[in-house]
C-alpha cells in the first residue's frame, strides 16, 4: 500500500487542476480583443504545472509518504489557511497588501524575523504589481491602495 496517500492526493490534484484551468479559460476576454498574453495565461500555466506534478505524483508516489502530524502538519495548515485567506482578500484589499500580508506570513512562519519577513513581502507585492501592470499591461487589483491612482 505504498504511496496510496501520494496517489489520493495527486488524483485531487490533478482535479483541481482541471478545474482552476477551466475557470481560467472562462475568464471575458480583454477589451480591445484578444492578446498573446491575457489574464487567463498565468492561471492556466499554474493549472499545468499543477496538474504534471500531480500527475508526476501519482505514477511515481513516495515511498515513505506518511502525513506529517508534527509540527509540519501543522505548518501545512496554516500555510493553506494563509492562501485560501490571500485569494479572499485579493479584491477587497489589493494586489500589493493581500501579497505583503502572505509573503509576510509565510516568509515569518519559515523561521525569517517579522521585519524581514514583512519586508520581503511588501518588495515583492511591489516588483510584481509593477511589472504586471507596466511592463505586461495587466491590471491587478488596487484594493485600498486605488485612493492613491492618480488620473
Amino acid at each position: 500500500m505504498a504511496g496510496f496517500n501520494d496517489r489520493i492526493f495527486g488524483v485531487v490534484m490533478i482535479v483541481l487542476a482541471v478545474a482552476y484551468g477551466w475557470g481560467a479559460l472562462q475568464l471575458p476576454e480583454p477589451f480591445g480583443g484578444s492578446e498573446a498574453v491575457g489574464p487567463e495565461t498565468f492561471p492556466l500555466l499554474l493549472a499545468v504545472v499543477l496538474g504534471l506534478s500531480s500527475l508526476y505524483m501519482v505514477v511515481r508516489p513516495d515511498p515513505d509518504n506518511a502525513w506529517p502530524w508534527s509540527r509540519t502538519g501543522v505548518e501545512l495548515v496554516i500555510a493553506v489557511v494563509v492562501l485560501v485567506l490571500y485569494a479572499a482578500l485579493l479584491q477587497p484589499l489589493g494586489f500589493i497588501i493581500s501579497t505583503l500580508l502572505a509573503v509576510g506570513t509565510l516568509c515569518w512562519r519559515m523561521g525569517a524575523r517579522p521585519r524581514n519577513a514583512f519586508t520581503t513581502g511588501g518588495v515583492a507585492g511591489v516588483v510584481v504589481f509593477l511589472v504586471f501592470t507596466f511592463a505586461l499591461d495587466l491590471a491587478l487589483p488596487s484594493g485600498l491602495l486605488a485612493i492613491l491612482e492618480v488620473n
